[in-house]
């Protein structure tokens, strides 16, 4: 589960895993050399609530003006997972370094330290969830520190994740959409409970038809940890459209396009917002397109690149 894929442009200099919070002089020294074309990578710290949280971050290795403002994109690992495993499942740092924006894949929390991290997405998942941890407030902390300490373009900062990670994407883009542009949860689901969020938030979803875990049509949860769960059914994967739609002020019913495996379901939104369902039909609960036996044993689909279609959704989508 952990990568051991090097930054892109980078030789000899190593980092260790638990490297601690680097001091934001040394981040914006760390932003100038990205800008000149060196990539930046190591894990940092950030105290929140009186506990020291983690996240990895990547800056992107392109040439980049003094004053370019970059997209940021926040990549939420899955229920006991870690940054290392979302970032080597998802190939996204390959792709911030090609794109030239800011991808941080933050950590949930777990009981045994570093191990089996989940998020508290309301109703899944485990430890997070039992406990109540404000992982919203946790990732608002870390948008502001990264604004605070990068070029972010405060228009263009996005948030996706898998599974128990996706769930928590719902949940940033309802209770941050003051913050966050667009959200693209992966084999995730809504409980039917979620309130409507302040701001409008375009979303796109994926979910794998074959998936057992998150189950397309909906239902009690499934896979190896159905306890992670509180036990609240999980909606069928056509209800995140119908809520985004919603509250985007989207109308419906959505158009429907299908190729091969993969069908699409687009609501007509206002300008600037977009609403789309993909249900990819040889998919079950995996990132399609991403590392094979990252996650679950699951295979993931190779009719689809999830990580290509999610940023060139966010890159059309800014606040």
């Amino acid at each position: 589960m952990n990568s051991n894929a090097r930054a892109p442009g980078q030789r000899r200099r190593t980092f260790h895993p638990r490297a601690r919070h680097v001091a934001p002089l040394l981040l914006l020294s760390a932003w100038g050399a990205a800008a000149a074309g060196l990539a930046t990578q190591g894990r940092q710290t950030i105290s929140y609530q009186g506990a020291e949280r983690s996240y990895v971050l990547r800056l992107p290795s392109v040439p980049t003006a003094p004053d370019q403002r970059l997209p940021l994109v926040l990549v939420l690992h899955g229920g006991g997972g870690d940054a290392a495993n979302a970032e080597a499942m998802t190939g996204f740092t390959d792709k911030a370094r090609r794109e030239g924006f800011i991808v941080v894949y933050p950590e949930g929390t777990g009981r045994f330290g570093n191990k089996l991290l989940t998020w508290n997405a309301g109703h899944c998942c485990g430890q997070a969830m039992q406990r109540q941890v404000d992982d919203v407030g946790f990732i608002r902390a870390l948008i502001e520190r990264l604004v605070a300490d990068h070029a972010v373009d405060a228009r263009r900062i996005y948030a996706t994740g898998m599974s128990n990670g996706g769930m928590m994407s719902h949940r940033l883009g309802i209770e941050l959409s003051d913050r966050l542009a667009a959200i693209a949860p992966v084999v995730a689901t809504v409980f039917g409970d979620e309130k409507k969020p302040a701001h409008a938030v375009s979303a796109l979803m994926i979910n794998g038809q074959l998936d057992t875990a998150v189950p397309a049509a909906g239902g009690p949860p499934g896979g190896r940890f159905p306890d992670a769960w509180d036990g609240t059914p999980a909606q069928p994967a056509l209800a995140q459209a119908s809520f985004w739609a919603a509250a985007n002020g989207c109308a419906g019913p959505p158009e429907t396009t299908r190729q091969g495996p993969v069908a699409r379901w687009r609501y007509r939104c206002p300008a600037g917002h977009d609403v789309q369902l993909v249900l990819v039909g040889d998919n079950g609960h995996a990132w399609p397109g991403g590392q094979a036996g990252s996650r679950l044993g699951a295979t993931p689909s190779a009719a689809l690149n999830a990580t290509d279609l999610i940023w060139a959704f966010f890159k059309g989508h800014p606040r």
